[in-house]
């Protein structure tokens, strides 16, 4: 099986998980994908595949050489994004792009104008969907690339490595993927999370992330008895938003500044609520964003009466950067295995997270490498076959160096 076949077998299923839920994995049909995954792991050959009941799947590929070498692991989550339909996926090849508008389907065009990325790829073969699901690339190119470099090597011996442990983890969409990662059962040294976008990624800065639930309460009456007494949930609702900062959201930040982010919002008269999630990549100013949103609760409280607006903030983690720092030579490997793979690096901050980030303040030092896929969480994704090809060329390289290395 090439990559492109395990690819497109891995997007037959859906694997959407969902915020609100609180169950693990979010949804039970990631775990119908898992089981998938386990038996073609199991077919493949590997040693101590193992599927735990939170929909946690790991399993090794051995040592071919008997020299003490650091065990180092790969990462990929099965889960797609909540914002945007994974049912049903119609996947196609355009085959040697030429650089003109690809119709998706009638009335849904992917054009180079919106999308100039689009032209970084003329000559290769790309895989679109059909306009009315995301693909996701997201992170099913990784898992592809990790199965398909574990292939190679058991079949290529005179590639010499240590022992490879890889895991494949639900949930990472919407925050939780690490937080049952079994960082001791895993057993690695270091690890890498195959979940970047365009080739030559490498991301070892992350933001600090927090979501942050409003809720507001109202005073519901009839509108036409309503003077005096009625508070209406959705126009306070309205003005705490006109509150924060309108310069400071994902659509007007770029590099390392940081935004609030409106991610939901349900009201009526008598209650809304409101779902922020808080990004910056300094972490004192990430503490700052923190403080202010509960400075507007406490503006509008002032203003309404005490208890109107409650503000939750959760941390959900932090920037990798601080731990990676004191091991660079996880990074120096992936910049020797892209160099060798004829790969250029583009070592760049992450805009989001990865599981890397809660792995590596769980004592695994875990950066994240280019999965290749573009345009992700949208019915405008799309992977080259060659960015796959690259980064499963750049995995066998980390191994091969890694029995090389040096402490």
């Amino acid at each position: 099986m090439d990559i492109t076949e395990r690819f497109l077998n891995y997007t037959k299923f859906d694997t959407q998980s969902a915020e609100e839920s609180q169950s693990v994995p979010s949804t039970s049909k990631q775990l119908i994908f898992a089981e998938y995954l386990k038996k073609e792991l199991e077919h493949e050959g590997f040693d101590d595949v193992e599927l735990d009941e939170k929909g946690y799947l790991y399993a090794t590929l051995r040592a071919n050489i008997k020299d003490e070498v650091p065990t180092i692991g790969f990462i990929s989550h099965y889960d797609t994004s909540p914002d945007c339909s994974g049912a049903d996926i119609k996947p196609r090849i355009v085959k040697n792009y030429d650089g003109s508008e690809i119709v998706l389907s009638e009335g849904i065009v992917s054009s180079p104008k919106k999308f100039p990325e689009l032209l970084n790829h003329i000559g290769e073969d790309l895989i679109v969907t059909d306009g009315h699901t995301l693909l996701g690339a997201d992170d099913k190119a990784g898992i592809a690339e990790i199965v398909q470099a574990m292939c190679y090597l058991r079949d290529h011996k005179e590639i010499k490595h240590g022992n490879i442990r890889i895991a494949f983890n639900p949930d990472e969409e919407i925050g939780m993927g690490a937080h049952h990662f079994n960082v001791e059962k895993f057993g690695c040294q270091w690890a890498y999370t195959m979940d970047g976008g365009e080739v030559g990624e490498l991301e070892f800065e992350n933001f600090n992330a927090a979501s942050a639930k409003v809720t507001i309460k109202g005073v519901s009456v009839h509108p036409g008895y309503a003077k005096g007494k009625m508070v209406n949930a959705s126009l306070l609702a309205a003005e705490f938003v006109s509150l924060m900062p309108a310069d400071e959201t994902p659509e007007t930040t770029e590099g390392y500044q940081g935004f609030y982010h409106l991610t939901g919002m349900q009201t009526q008269t008598e209650q809304a609520r409101l779902s922020y999630i808080i990004r910056d990549h300094d972490r004192d100013k990430f503490e700052d964003r923190k403080r202010y949103i509960q400075r507007v609760a406490r503006q509008m409280n002032e203003k309404y009466g005490d208890g109107t607006v409650e503000v939750t903030v959760s941390d959900q983690y932090y920037n990798m950067k601080e731990k990676i720092d004191p091991q660079m030579h996880v990074i120096d490997l992936v910049l020797k295995a892209m160099q060798e793979a004829g790969v250029a690096p583009q070592v760049r901050p992450i805009r989001g997270g990865t599981d890397g980030a809660q792995l590596s303040f769980m004592g695994l030092p875990c950066p994240n490498i280019f999965a290749g896929g573009i345009n992700f969480h949208g019915p405008y994704e799309f992977v080259p076959i060659q960015s796959m090809e690259k980064a499963m060329q750049v995995i066998i390289k980390i191994c091969e160096l890694t029995a090389q290395y040096n402490d």
